[in-house]
């Protein structure tokens, strides 16, 4: 079966023409680090082995979906063989986009083809992978989540898209080296994502602008967001960007949901005065998924000298949460079975469906929570 993926890269192409890469390699554009590509990368699978991937089971898990192994074989599938497409670009680096009237740029087409899969109801959820991971690897993991989330629908729930935006993530497991390089490219790599937010934002301001004028229907759909590991550090360094070019005070809401899965960034960083403290003014909801056993977290708490993660324990404070956010302490559920990469296994991923398709925090009849005793926005994953 042929599998298609929406993509936004700031890595520097591979091949000699830049239109028709042969991929995207481990360092920035060329063009710059806040350059951005869009494009579309397409791939052949086999139908039978996705769906022994979506069927398998680990452990007495009660939902099915093994979204690391089907990961795995599409970014080995996309290695062996694979087509990219970006889109045509028309433009004068050196002059602002809004002095540019007459500039083709690719981030309006990928969004104009977007909008019209989306008026055939599709929701659409953007994707940032995090450390250590190479272009196959950051296709093949979008795709999966892709696969994952519309296995099961609730409630009338539409398909889901997934967009990649992947970012120079050396993809070699050296323990020091490659984790500092990815976390100086993950910050300016926030920059680049807050860009193209903000390319988003003016879109969907021209197309309301648009519908309005000639009565055309603007397309009633949502727009969703998941972080994962160090790719919440690249939304935290979006939000700094978003701040310098917002107009007015408040950052403009783009989203329905966001997902921070095993965050690599600190604990306290959604509180107020600190970095992260105006992530609700984007969305209408953000959860937070954690896991104690997580030893990617360790690496970053005690190899690296951060202060505790996110993504290990939780929020340190959470009543000093925005009302919007909430929790999920996945630690017993996949304890031995899926230490980092939980959002892609079968009974987590199912919780994020079911937000997406509207189920609320407390249905006992669907989701597998439990709330904390002391906190409305706490709960555990059973």
């Amino acid at each position: 079966m042929k599998l298609r993926l929406f993509y936004a890269t700031n890595r520097r192409h591979q091949g000699e023409n830049r239109w028709a890469p042969d991929g995207y390699g481990t360092d920035f554009s060329s063009d710059g680090m806040e350059n951005l590509r869009f494009g579309q990368v397409t791939l052949e699978a086999d139908p039978v082995i996705i769906d022994r991937h979506l069927k398998r089971r680990k452990g007495n898990q009660s939902d099915a979906g093994d979204g690391e192994k089907l990961a795995d074989y599409l970014a080995k599938c996309g290695a062996e063989s694979s087509t990219i497409k970006a889109y045509r670009e028309r433009i004068k680096r050196d002059i602002a986009d809004a002095h540019q009237p007459n500039a083709k740029f690719g981030s309006a087409s990928m969004f104009e083809d977007l909008r019209k899969l989306m008026l055939k109801q599709s929701d659409v959820l953007v994707y940032i992978h995090g450390f250590n991971v190479n272009w196959h690897e950051a296709v093949g993991a979008a795709l999966a989540l892709q696969l994952m989330l519309n296995r099961h629908r609730h409630q009338d729930g539409k398909e889901v898209l997934v967009v990649l935006f992947t970012w120079p993530s050396d993809g070699k497991a050296l323990p020091y080296v490659s984790y500092k390089s990815d976390r100086s490219e993950a910050k300016g790599s926030g920059y680049a994502f807050g860009r193209g937010l903000l390319k988003l934002r003016d879109f969907l301001a021209e197309l309301k602008t648009d519908c309005n004028a000639t009565g055309n229907p603007l397309c009633d759909q949502e727009l969703h967001l998941l972080c994962h590991s160090m790719g919440n550090y690249v939304l935290q360094n979006t939000l700094a960007r978003m701040r310098d070019f917002a107009n007015g005070n408040n950052l403009p809401r783009l989203f329905s949901h966001i997902f921070l899965s095993a965050a690599d960034v600190d604990d306290d960083v959604l509180e107020p005065g600190k970095a992260m403290r105006d992530l609700h003014e984007i969305t209408r909801s953000v959860t937070v998924y954690h896991n104690r056993g997580d030893l990617a977290m360790y690496v970053s708490d005690y190899t690296k000298g951060h202060p505790d993660r996110l993504g290990h324990e939780g929020a340190a404070r959470p009543a000093q949460l925005h009302r919007k956010a909430h929790q999920v302490d996945c630690s017993a559920l996949v304890k031995g079975l899926v230490e980092h990469s939980y959002y892609l296994w079968g009974p987590v991923n199912s919780d994020i469906r079911y937000s997406i398709d509207g189920i609320p925090h407390d249905d006992n009849t669907l989701r597998q929570r439990r709330r904390h005793a002391n906190y409305n926005n706490v709960w555990e994953l059973r």
